[in-house]
């Protein structure tokens, strides 16, 4: 019989397998935004809003994976709930060591990518895919709140902020 500590790992683990496989579904049948091909230049940010405003990051579960099969020192899969407000600000951050999917519940927010000369809209039901040599950050400029979705592998390093947008 399981006791309780086991059962809540055990739900915890299956619904972040559950966020990850419905991000996957969901990134094959609906794509985020992408930067209009003619607006692609890489380096034309080098930096954006380095200041979170507007936004809370609440972890919602995660697994450390050096515990796991893939055995992946250092590192945790966690899912997130961002919301954020109109005019909060997700600041510039890079994902060259940390993939994402990012799944649009609600809202309209813009990315500000270091690699697109204009802002990349996406919309509710979008997913934007992170990975390396992504680096930008988010402006909600709509009027209501935008709530997200965030999965990713975190580099779980000592002091590390576990709200790392």
């Amino acid at each position: 019989m399981l006791n309780r500590i086991q059962g809540a790992h055990m739900i915890r683990t299956g619904l972040c397998a559950a966020t990850l496989a419905a991000g996957a579904f969901l990134s094959l049948s609906a794509q985020a935004g992408e930067c209009p091909a003619d607006k692609v230049s890489p380096g034309v940010r080098t930096q954006g809003e380095m200041q979170p405003k507007g936004v809370t990051d609440t972890v919602l579960a995660s697994i450390d994976l050096s515990k796991e099969k893939v055995n992946l020192a250092d590192r945790q899969l966690r899912t997130r709930k961002l919301v954020v407000q109109p005019g909060g600000i997700v600041p510039w951050h890079s994902h060259e060591d940390r993939p994402a999917l990012i799944y649009v519940v609600s809202g309209t927010i813009e990315e500000y990518a270091s690699n697109c000369s204009v802002p990349i809209v996406h919309k509710a039901g979008e997913v934007s895919v992170e990975k390396s040599g992504v680096q930008h950050w988010w402006k909600n400029t709509g009027k209501t709140p935008v709530v997200l979705l965030s999965s990713d592998v975190f580099h779980d390093m000592p002091k590390a902020d576990p709200h790392m947008m």
